[in-house]
């Protein structure tokens, strides 16, 4: 039967990239789909990412192929200059990545907090814990107003975090850039929490995590990042932030069943705060990019 691709446009283009979609089909079958996101913001406006899905029985047919090809052409008119895709280790989509020119250039080890086993009292012990010349604030949804020139300054340190060979450009962030991505979050229902660390001396941000929950408050929350800006690193406040986050989300959201962040296994601090605090490992998945 002849394969034929049906591309369809993202009705829910984001303030900060925009999907294409193809739907590959035979006589009416759904046999796989691509969506590329094409991010718009300056410093990124070189990428694209890949998502890709072919039903288990019409792999290596030749339908992700098609639908890689096209993705690609669409990229190329787009004026991009390289291709991200994401795949778990092991996959059938780690060997097709493998086999079509793309380069793996990362490594994310994914792992999950279950608040029902958590360490209270050390969690406790480390989010009570003072840290000369700083103080902890948190606050739901879009930074608040005082906070918001300082929290923005702040946003760079996430670029910043050690991502071994891979390109994900850079971020240039307004306070009305921050403000539509938690506008977002917000959209879908969700609700983003955040936990940040400001300085004394002089009120800037000095680092900060986000936690971003289901509306209902139950199941599984997602870490969306812990970040400390350079001059900080080293009087451990990342440990003091996602200690934080846990005691805070624990005390705000008791329906919450687990806690879910992913790492960069170059990202050697991180992974041991995430070991000390109870993280267990769940999956790993590689980050892949392709020049175009």
């Amino acid at each position: 039967m002849p394969v034929r691709l049906t591309v369809l446009a993202d009705p829910h283009a984001g303030a900060l990239s925009r999907r294409v979609a193809w739907v590959a089909d035979a006589d009416g079958v759904p046999l796989g789909t691509a969506f590329l996101r094409l991010f718009d913001r300056p410093g990124q406006d070189h990428l694209a990412e890949l998502t890709m899905t072919v039903h288990p029985a019409e792999r290596r047919r030749g339908v992700g192929t098609r639908l890689l090809g096209v993705a690609v052409e669409a990229a190329r008119a787009e004026g991009r200059g390289s291709l991200l895709a994401q795949a778990d280790a092991g996959s059938a989509g780690d060997a097709f990545c493998a086999a079509h020119g793309f380069r793996r250039v990362l490594t994310l080890v994914y792992a999950r907090l279950a608040m029902a086993e958590a360490d209270v009292g050390l969690v406790d012990a480390l989010a009570g814990r003072p840290h000369a010349g700083y103080r902890l604030v948190w606050w739901e949804g879009a930074v608040p107003d005082n906070l918001a020139v300082a929290f923005t300054a702040a946003r760079p340190a996430m670029d910043d975090m050690p991502t071994s060979e891979a390109d994900f450009g850079t971020v240039s962030w307004d306070v009305e850039g921050v403000r539509a991505a938690a506008a977002a979050i917000e959209r879908r229902g969700d609700v983003l929490h955040t936990v940040a660390a400001v300085s004394e001396a002089d009120g800037s941000v000095a680092g900060f995590t986000e936690l971003v929950v289901p509306g209902d408050g139950a199941g599984d929350a997602q870490h969306y990042g812990t970040a400390v800006v350079r001059e900080h690193r080293g009087n451990g406040l990342g440990r003091w932030l996602k200690a934080a986050s846990i005691r805070i989300a624990r005390d705000r959201y008791p329906r919450l069943e687990g806690l879910l962040t992913d790492t960069a296994d170059s990202n050697a601090p991180m992974m041991r705060i995430n070991a000390e605090l109870g993280y267990a490992p769940t999956h790993t998945t590689y980050e892949y990019q392709r020049g175009l």
